[in-house]
């Protein structure tokens, strides 16, 4: 059904959305990036740990390609593969509005990185997280078995095999080993 149909019919264009996963930057639908069958799993197996770590979702809700408003102003709407959002910038019994976007800017927000993705605009990406307030940016390079842990756009620590990911202040005492994340030895490498 063609959206200016729907338009009529009465649906709020805040809840129609395009065929594909998209962000909105600077007020123009990008279309985000795909990510690899092992990047997948290796987001899916953090987003495990994340919730595992809180069930009771004491210290806030972690989730899963959600979109965000970052900057109204700007028309800045991002979609991190996961991220968490403390019970501070959202109490956990706050009903979210039934929108296409969570008008809340997370924590934490993590991208994991495909070989689709393009090095200047995962960098514009990281600028618009800090300049919307996000505390820390995660970075996960499953091929390289990295993971970049920014605390702003210009201070960045990359973690390793042989290292555990932290939550800091923002999950404190999470910890995961990166051989757990990313197993405890490198896939084979494509003929």
């Amino acid at each position: 059904m063609a959206t200016d149909t729907l338009v009529e019919e009465g649906v709020s264009p805040e809840l129609i959305e395009p065929d594909f996963p998209y962000e909105v930057v600077r007020g123009q639908i990008v279309a985000k990036p795909t990510m690899s069958a092992q990047d997948n799993m290796v987001a899916t197996e953090l987003f495990r740990a994340l919730v595992l770590f809180d069930p009771q979702k004491q210290l806030g809700q972690s989730v899963f390609e959600i979109l965000f408003m970052l900057d109204r102003e700007n028309n800045v709407r991002r979609r991190p593969d996961l991220a968490f959002v403390s019970r501070d910038r959202w109490p956990v019994d706050r009903p979210i509005e039934r929108a296409n976007y969570w008008d809340v800017v997370p924590d934490l927000a993590i991208e994991a990185v495909s070989p689709s993705n393009v090095a200047d605009l995962d960098l514009e990406k990281l600028d618009d997280y800090f300049r919307a307030g996000v505390r820390q940016v995660w970075f996960v390079y499953s091929g390289a078995r990295r993971v970049y842990v920014y605390d702003s756009p210009k201070s960045v620590r990359i973690l390793g095999d042989g290292d555990d990911l932290e939550g800091a202040d923002i999950l404190p005492g999470f910890r995961l080993a990166l051989t757990r994340l990313f197993g405890s030895k490198p896939p084979p490498s494509r003929p």
